[in-house]
């Protein structure tokens, strides 16, 4: 049972007053002009978009491509589009998110090919696989490989039966600590229905990890 509760605790830590308050100043510190400012500022998201590249890389990328690479690729479009940050109006973590995005389309085109969806369309949409051996990972010690892989096939198969919308406001909200707010700004949905979105998902991902035993 305790491992359960960690899972659910995984999302929601809060960083300590002083280190928002130096993430601010440095904020407006490279919203000045200083971009010495940007790398500390970048590390301080680093895990939140190496998660997001996990949870939206093509699976049949597996193996070929590591996130870690990917989020580099991140840190130098951006450091590379700074002038855009400026003259934009989106908080730095939710910009890098976009940058983000557009990085990872940019990459499945180039390994994949071009996307069915059209181009003003085209979103990095969190997938079934990553979340699954995210959340499977959770639930079971590396010393339970077995059961951890048979959690993962069930629990991808539940995903895959979401609404595609739904499992995105379950992945920002829950795993990558969006707020409401920024959700809905990202999908370009109303906050209400953000809000019930979220609500639905997480109520269903409640519902679909009852049937496992806690080890």
């Amino acid at each position: 049972m305790a491992r359960r509760a960690t899972f659910w605790s995984v999302s929601r830590m809060v960083p300590p007053p002083c280190m928002a308050d130096d993430e601010a100043k440095l904020t407006e510190q490279l919203r000045a002009g200083d971009d010495a400012a940007f790398a500390p500022l970048f590390e301080a998201q680093r895990d939140r978009l190496r998660r997001m590249v996990q949870f939206r890389l093509d699976p049949r990328l597996f193996g070929r491509i590591d996130p870690e690479d990917v989020v580099q690729e991140v840190y130098l479009a951006a450091q590379q589009r700074l002038y855009a940050f400026r003259g934009d109006q989106h908080p730095l973590p939710l910009w890098l998110r976009l940058v983000g995005q557009q990085t990872l389309i940019d990459l499945h085109r180039r390994h994949l090919g071009a996307s069915k969806r059209s181009a003003a369309k085209e979103r990095a949409f969190a997938n079934s696989h990553g979340l699954s051996g995210f959340i499977a990972g959770s639930l079971t010690s590396p010393s339970q490989a077995a059961m951890r892989d048979e959690q993962k096939q069930q629990l991808t198969v539940a995903l895959d039966s979401m609404d595609e919308i739904d499992r995105e406001v379950l992945t920002l909200r829950h795993f990558e600590d969006l707020t409401n707010k920024e959700v809905a700004e990202l999908l370009g949905i109303g906050e209400n229905a953000a809000s019930n979105r979220y609500v639905r998902a997480l109520t269903r991902l409640k519902g679909l990890l009852g049937g496992f035993q806690a080890p």
